[in-house]
Formats: C-alpha cells, structure tokens, sequence
C-alpha cells in the first residue's frame, strides 16, 4: 500500500538525442533507472546548456493527479474506509504521494508547483473544511476537521445521508455541493494548506499554495436544506473572507510568495452583481494580505466584459487563462490588451486530454502573448489541473507503439511546459521540437486514423431527423401492457456488485490464464444468480448485472475499431472511484455484435423482461480521451452509427426493453449559454439515431447520474426515450421541481429513490416517503422506481436490504393507489 521511496521517476534518458524522430514519444515515456533530474541534466549537457539552472524557466502546473501512478490513494482510501487500516497508515500514503508529485515536477524543470492540489476526497470539500461550512446534521464540535467529519460529508455513514456531488464543471470530476445559510457560522477549521506548504518547505521544496476562490466556492454552492432556493449565496462573502485572509497571511508568514486562487467561474456568463462580487473579493484580499495572488481560470474562454474587469483589479498580480478550450483567447488579448502591472498564465499545454502537445503552434501562440505582455511578464503553464489527464505513459508497456508516440500524459506534459518555457527564453531544442512535429506528422498521415466507409455513413445522416414515428405517450402504454407491467415499476440501472472474485476471473481470462469456456461458465453462473436475487426480490425488469464489464465505456471500446486502451491510464471522477477512459484516435466503427450473447443468455433465464444495456454515443464520447483532428460531433455521428447497429441486433434477438445510457449528456454541454443549443443539438440527435428503427413495442431507455438536468429538460424530452432513469435522491429531489414548474413530461420517468453512492440503507418508510413526492407532482402511468445509479461499486450486504426496502416501498404505494380508486 506504501509508495517505494527509491521507486524510479519518468524520465528522459540521455540517449534521447540519438531516438529517431518519430519515435520520440514512446521512447522517452518508457525510458527508466535514473532519476528525471540526472536525465534532464544531460539531456541539457548534450544541447550545450552546461550552466543553465532547469528552474530559471517560467513554467507552470495549474494541479496533478492526486491517485498516483498506480493508484496508490484509491487503495489506502477504501482500506481505510473497510476498517483494514489506520488514519497513520492513509496519512503515510498521502504524504509519501505529495512528495514524490512535488520530486517529479522539481526534476522536470517546473518553476511553480503547486501544492494543496492533494485530497483525500474532492478539493471543494476541503475548501468546505477549511471555512468549517460543516452542515449541523453532522454534529460537528467546532475542532480541526477530522476524517470522520470529513468523510461522513462525503459519503455519509450509517445514519447520516452524504451532501450532493454533481459535476465540476464540463468534466467527468464530481465534486461535494456546500450547503450553506445565513444562519452558518464560518471557521478556520481545516490547516490542510498550511501543513501541505510547510511539508513541501521541510523536502526543500518552494510550492505556490493552491485554494478554490471565494466566490467560485460560493457560485457552485447550495441554499441548505430549508432555506429558500432565492437565497443568496454571495451574500455571505463577506462571512468568509476574513478565513481567506486568515489562511494566506499565515501562508505568507510561513515563507509563500504566491498563492493561486481557483477561480473557474470566471468563464461562465456572470450577471454584474457576480462580477461585482469578484472585485470585492480581490479588492478585499489586496488590503488585507500583502502576498501576490495568482486567480486562475479554465475550462473555457473568458466573456470579454469579465476580462475587462478582472485584468482592472489591483488586487490580483497575475492571471491564468485556459488557451486550449478558450480558443478566442488569444484574440480577446490581443484585441483589449493586458496590463503592464500583472503577469499572464498561459495555459497551452492541454490538461484534458492524452495527446501530444504540437509544440510548434503552442510557441507561436506563446511568442504572440509576449509580444503584448512583454519578457518577463508571461509564464507557460498547464490549460487546467492535470487531474483530469492519466497519470505517466512510462507505465503503459502494452500500448501499440506507433499510437503511444502521439501521447503525453500528465507526467510528459510537465516535460512539455518546461521546453516550451526554455523556448520562449531563447534555449529552444531544435532537435526535439522536430521530433515533436515528426509525431504530429505521423498521427496525422496515420492510415489507421481514417475510414472513408463511416465518414460516408456519418456524413449522411445530416438529411434526417432519426425520430421515431409514433409519440412517445402512445408508444409507453402499448409497451406497458405487452411487457404486463404493473404500476410504479420496478428495476435497477444495470450493474450489480462486482465482487473480487468476479474482478478476478476477468482478470485470469484476459492475460489467458483460464479458458473461454472457463469463462463464459463463470459469468452465466453470476448472470443466473443475479437474475434470481432479482426474482426472489420481485423486480419487475430486470438486469444482467453486467459481470463481463470493466467499465461501462471501456466494454464497448475494447470492440469498437478506432480505440486504444490504457493499461493505468486511470483519472479520477470522485472519491476513490477512477475511471480508464479508452482512447478514440480514429474513426470508429463496429465489427461485430457486441452484447447480444450476453443478454440471450440472461433473458433464456427469466420470463420478466431483461434490459439489454448500452452506452449511448455521448457519453462513450464525454467519457473518453477523444481525438482533437476532427469535430467531436462527427465523432459522436460515428459512434452512434455503431450504438444503432448494436440495439437493432438485440431486438432481433429477442431483447425487449433496451438502456442505452447517457449519463454523460449534461456533461458536455458548454459553459457558455451561446454555444448550448450547437452542442444540444447534435448530442440528442445522436442517441436518437441509436434507436430510431426499432419497434413500437420495444421500450428505450436511457440513465442519467449525477448532474444539474432542470436547465435541459427540453432537450432530454426531445430524446424521446421511452423511460428515462436519473439521478435524483442526493440532490434533494430538485430534479421534481422542473416537473412543479410546469413541465409537462409524458414518458415513463424513474427518479433515483435512493443514494447508491453511500454505504446508508435506507428504510421502506423512507423511499415511500420519497416515491409519494414524486406523485405529487408525476402521474402514477409514468413513474418508474429504481435506485441513482449502477451497483457496481456497493457490496450486497448493502444492495439486498435496499432493494428490498425499494420493492416494498413500490408495493405499498401500489396498494395505496388502488385504494384511492
């Protein structure tokens, strides 16, 4: 569970040099046995650069992966959690990954390295910690944070339900929504920033301290339970500012020249008392701390009246700008200007995505930058945190060769800021800027990226609509009566618990230790007993439980063409919850049936009716590493074309009812409202193709999970899924507000009765009580009952008495009803 402390560091060898261009890449990531520092030294001693300090460059990390390379925290966490091990233990883990995160970016030549970038569950968290915005339900006393608090906001515990987590942003990160009121008495309760900077001091290692800005923390914050959804939460800066104050000046007394402030928000269409917000705050912070402030902004471009105010604030002596997504940056810039008294943050070196950085055009947007900023005034730095990215290529030893020279993982791009930033100073690597250009030459003449068949296909689906041709209202109830479902169905998401047993037989057959026929013998018992729990509880649609899957987007991947996959490219989405998204680098098409043997299998067991599960086209899209050469939408078009292919086997296997999941659409959606109905459009067109040729009688759903849905109703209502399940108990069901509102919705709807993400069962009584709220506001003929989400990551002494308590809730408000009648 410990990190080596001799294990080796990503470098790059000395023989670097002598690599053949287009090789580059791949060479340098699997390079290994010296330490990056002594390789980057004489990788500089072989350009002639035999005095020149790998520090003297402006370089720049907005934040790193905090799992480690091998997921290391993950482990730790849920030994934790399991009782297996102590807090000493889990604290070692994290002390020895920061140090070893910190020893790599000082080897790489990264002048500012941020430290507070760790966290054992969600850095918004933290920041709720750190004000002490601890909500009362958890009995907090007033003391330093610890983790039972901490982790009980989290996740909750047995009699506690957890606070929401929803998405950061337009990421697959979640992190946990404050809840907050007036009647909240903010406190200096967390020194997490503090300690993290004095333990990096002790290493000898200067960090530039990293918090979520205040009034990001207050926008992506909640009225708390019974406080009225108008109140407003900026109200309550100048309750917490004072613990900002309090936090950098004991910063600053601790030896940090700069701290960096998160302020994401920033690239959202803000309303002027928003903005007036920001420049209180860092008019404030100006007078009350005497340490220069960093505000740094990603995700997207900046609107130009917020640019306008921002670079117009005293208080903030440099600011960092996402290039990569903010596309009209530059021009913004370029068009207003930048002041002479700030430094800009030029984020050029994509934190999103695995691909190699083109070198070239990246330092001709950094030598425009300088020609308005001047020398000295800018800094090349990451476009995001790198969390969002894997962590080291020098560990995916499985990855076709030619492929891998086109990445760079989070570890590669520290080498690539740092040779942009000697660029800029004048100390350009001829030689591996050619190499690099080499790369990008080859990915892009690759055969293997393009397939003239399914950009035809893709292409032609511009001259329809795909919308099925009988209305969704009158498709629901002819499928009600042929599946002979009663109301208030009943049914779960899909995935059931993937036991270490399970992990293990796939494990087996994967590296060939065990037969096909072993195999498939393994998973049809697993399949059979699922179905039998599901039959013993009286689930009226049932599932498979999915025992063959890794990963909701990687099963699918791993048999489409135009995919790579990764052996540890591993990225955080919450908690200790990683995910591997596949890699899409080319066309993608389908060569084969690729869950219709599985779903045969399981419906020959059952009489109910048996979801056949997919992912939709989005969310294999948002939840992948997609290629950057050509339009996502276009890339969606063709992964939807092989989703169609997929649904029409399966009804002609027999298969029913049919999920095709996109929990990933709201995700996507821009940040800007501007660009929302593009992005809208062709995402719902896309699921739309998946299904359009299926009968009337075969019933489409689709899930959706943790995300902000009220502001797209119209959009998923345009899906026309016959049922939709979704994400609704973590959120205090405001997902039924939109429905109080007005909205009128005539599909079959399953609001989540229940929280999967938490170890808490909850009674009969209590998902009772919640089914009844929906009927307040949802006709009986439409509602579905089922938990949040999947299963996959809760143990059945957990999933059975919920269930359990779900199905007796469903039946007791069926027999109500016939009561009323």
């Amino acid at each position: 569970m410990r990190l080596s402390r001799n294990r080796s560091l990503p470098c790059f060898a000395p023989s670097l040099a002598k690599l053949v261009s287009s090789t580059l890449y791949s060479a340098v990531s699997s390079a290994s046995g010296e330490t990056l520092s002594s390789c980057c030294s004489s990788f500089l001693r072989l350009r002639g650069f035999r005095n020149i300090s790998l520090r003297t460059m402006a370089s720049h990390v907005v934040g790193y992966p905090r799992m480690g390379p091998k997921r290391e925290l993950k482990f730790a966490l849920e030994s934790f959690w399991d009782k297996k091990s102590s807090a000493a233990d889990l604290e070692e883990v994290a002390k020895e990954l920061r140090a070893s995160i910190w020893k790599q970016m000082v080897d790489a030549g990264v002048k500012y390295i941020p430290s507070n970038t760790f966290s054992f569950y969600d850095q918004v968290l933290d920041t709720t910690a750190m004000l002490g915005a601890v909500p009362p339900r958890y009995g907090w006393s007033g003391e330093e944070i610890g983790f039972d608090t901490y982790f009980s906001m989290a996740r909750g515990n047995a009699t506690l339900p957890a606070m929401e987590m929803t998405k950061w942003f337009d990421t697959n990160y979640h992190y946990i929504v404050p809840e907050l009121s007036a009647e909240l008495k903010f406190t200096y309760a967390s020194h997490k920033a503090l300690n993290e900077y004095k333990e990096a001091k002790e290493l000898g290692i200067e960090t530039v301290p990293v918090l979520v800005g205040p009034v990001s923390y207050l926008l992506l914050s909640k009225p708390a339970k019974g406080v009225s959804k108008t109140f407003n939460l900026l109200s309550l800066l100048d309750s917490i500012l004072p613990i900002y104050k309090e936090v950098i000046s004991e910063l600053k007394a601790a030896g940090a020249s700069l701290v960096q402030l998160d302020e994401p928000s920033l690239v959202l269409d803000l309303e002027a008392h928003q903005l007036e917000a920001f420049s209180k705050a860092y008019s404030y912070l100006e007078e009350a701390t005497d340490v220069k402030l960093l505000v740094e902004t990603y995700f997207a471009d900046i609107p130009v009246e917020t640019y306008k105010t921002i670079i117009g604030l005293k208080g903030i002596s440099a600011i960092g700008f996402d290039l990569v997504r903010g596309s009209q940056t530059l021009a913004l810039i370029k068009e207003v200007g930048f002041p002479a008294d700030k430094v800009l943050y030029a984020g050029v070196v994509d934190g999103r995505n695995i691909w190699a950085n083109d070198l070239a055009a990246s330092l001709s947007i950094l030598q425009s930058l300088e020609s308005i900023v001047g020398k000295g005034k800018l800094v090349v730095s990451t476009s995001c945190s790198l969390m969002h990215t894997a962590v080291d290529l020098v560990n995916e030893t499985k990855l076709d060769s030619e492929i891998k020279s086109w990445m760079a993982f989070a570890a590669q791009k520290l080498i690539e800021v740092n040779a942009l930033a000697k660029a800029l100073a004048g100390q350009k690597d001829e030689e591996f800027f050619v190499a690099n250009a080499a790369a990008q030459t080859s990915r892009r003449l690759s055969p293997r990226v393009t397939n003239e068949a399914v950009q035809k296909a893709a292409a032609e689906l511009k001259t329809s609509d795909h919308r099925r041709a009988t209305p969704v209202n009158i498709r629901l109830e002819q499928q009600q009566k042929h599946l002979n479902l009663p109301i208030l169905p009943t049914t779960t998401i899909g995935s059931f618990p993937q036991t270490v047993e399970l992990r293990r037989v796939r494990r087996e057959y994967k590296i060939n230790k065990i037969s096909e026929e072993e195999y498939v013998s393994f998973i049809k018992d697993e399949i059979a007993k699922v179905v039998k729990i599901q039959e013993d509880l009286d689930i009226d649609v049932l599932v498979h439980g999915e025992p063959e899957r890794n990963d909701m987007v990687e099963y699918f991947g791993e048999q489409l063409q135009g995919f790579a996959f990764t052996v540890n490219g591993w990225v955080q989405s919450y908690g200790s919850r990683c995910v591997k998204p596949p890699v899409i680098y080319g066309d993608v098409s389908r060569p084969k049936a690729m869950t219709v043997f599985w779903s045969k299998m399981a419906q020959s067991m059952t009489a109910r009716p048996m979801k056949g599960m997919l992912t939709g086209p989005v969310t294999i899209l948002n939840w992948s590493f997609v290629r950057n050469d050509q339009p996502r939408s276009e890339t969606c078009m063709q992964i939807a074309l092989a989703i169609k292919d997929e649904v029409e086997d399966l009804e002609a296997g027999g298969i029913q009812v049919i999920q095709i999941d996109e929990a990933a659409l709201r995700e996507g959606l821009p940040l800007r409202k501007s660009e929302h109905a593009f992005y809208l459009d062709w995402a719902v067109h896309g699921f739309r193709i998946t299904n359009c040729g299926v009968k009337d009688t075969t019933q489409i759903h689709t899930h959706m999970c943790y995300s902000n849905f009220n502001d797209i109703i119209h959009s998923i209502i345009d899906m026309d899924a016959d049922v939709i399940t979704i994400e609704n108990s973590r959120s205090d069901e405001k997902l039924l507000s939109v429905f109080r509102e007005g909205v009128k919705y005539g599909a079959g709807i399953g609001p989540g009765v229940y929280d999967i993400h938490s170890p808490r069962i909850p009674s009969t009584e209590e998902i009772a009580d919640r089914i009844s709220k929906m009927l307040a506001v949802l006709e009986s003929n439409i509602l579905w009952v089922n938990p949040d989400c999947g299963l996959k990551t809760r143990k059945y002494p957990e999933v059975l008495p919920a269930l359990t308590a779900m199905v007796a809730a469903a039946k007791l408000l069926r027999t109500q009803l016939a009561s009323a009648k």
